[in-house]
């Protein structure tokens, strides 16, 4: 899977963030927070460059794809959000589900070894039954005719995350009690 998806995705809870808690945070930094935190499990695609094989436990789509990694991430997004005076359970509800969605949407892929979702207590890569996702060439080849193919389908299929993300709100009227 192209990165396009996993950032729509993260856009669309970087919005949900700021639409249930009043954050200090801007819509625009939520949601670029939402987009780098569904990034962030694809950092392991840096092992190609340092000789990290790609089946390897730390190689691409393995620990940093899995659930545990998605709780680590989640719990200090949670410690970071306390610190600033928002809600740590809110905030690291969905951290996790962003991180976790990373993994499971490479699951739903028809490439690549699968994700890594139960390490570190499996090493086994995983599929989902159905996979409608087509997965996307790696590096510079995502500029060819192929990758861009997978991106325009993944437009295509998180269009509605993005649409979420990015549609106007109706101005928030004060309630009697925020006047006093």
């Amino acid at each position: 899977m192209a990165s396009v998806g996993h950032a729509m995705i993260g856009m669309a809870v970087g919005r949900l963030w700021c639409t249930k808690e009043r954050s200090r945070w801007s819509p625009v930094t939520a949601m670029a927070t939402g987009a780098g935190l569904s990034l962030l499990p694809d950092l392991d695609a840096l092992g190609f460059a340092m000789g990290v094989k790609y089946a390897a436990p730390w190689g691409h789509r393995g620990a940093t794809h899995s659930l545990a990694f998605a709780a680590g991430v989640a719990v200090l997004v949670g410690l970071g959000a306390k610190a600033a005076g928002c809600s740590a359970r809110w905030a690291a509800l969905l951290a996790w589900g962003v991180v976790a969605s990373h993994g499971l949407l490479d699951a739903l892929t028809d490439g690549g070894l699968g994700s890594a979702l139960l390490w570190p207590f499996s090493q086994k890569r995983y599929f989902a039954p159905w996979r409608p996702l087509a997965v996307a060439p790696i590096g510079r080849g995502l500029l060819s005719a192929a990758g861009l193919r997978v991106v325009r389908s993944e437009l295509l299929v998180f269009s509605p995350f993005l649409l979420y993300a990015l549609w106007p709100r109706k101005r928030e009227t004060a309630t009697l009690a925020d006047r006093r």
